[in-house]
């Protein structure tokens, strides 16, 4: 259960756990950052017309191509 939960992933996508979690965190927190700049921009629509759809692009770009390499 252990390797399930916390490993088989990670290998997946060719990381450590370490490794993931990292990253992991990261892109959790520009779609944080990403989705406070759409609450503003609801509020005034000026303000942060195209960060949210940039970085939504972004990290797609960021990871599709994460673990490509790898089978499955």
């Amino acid at each position: 259960m252990f390797r399930r939960w916390f490993l088989d992933h990670p290998r997946s996508v060719g990381e450590t756990y370490g490794k993931h979690l990292r990253v992991a965190l990261t892109f959790g927190g520009e779609i944080i950052c990403a989705g406070l700049a759409c609450c503003v921009h609801a509020l005034i629509p000026c303000l942060f017309t195209q960060t949210a759809s940039r970085a939504v692009d972004d990290l797609h770009r960021r990871m599709s191509v994460r673990g490509a390499d790898k089978p499955g």
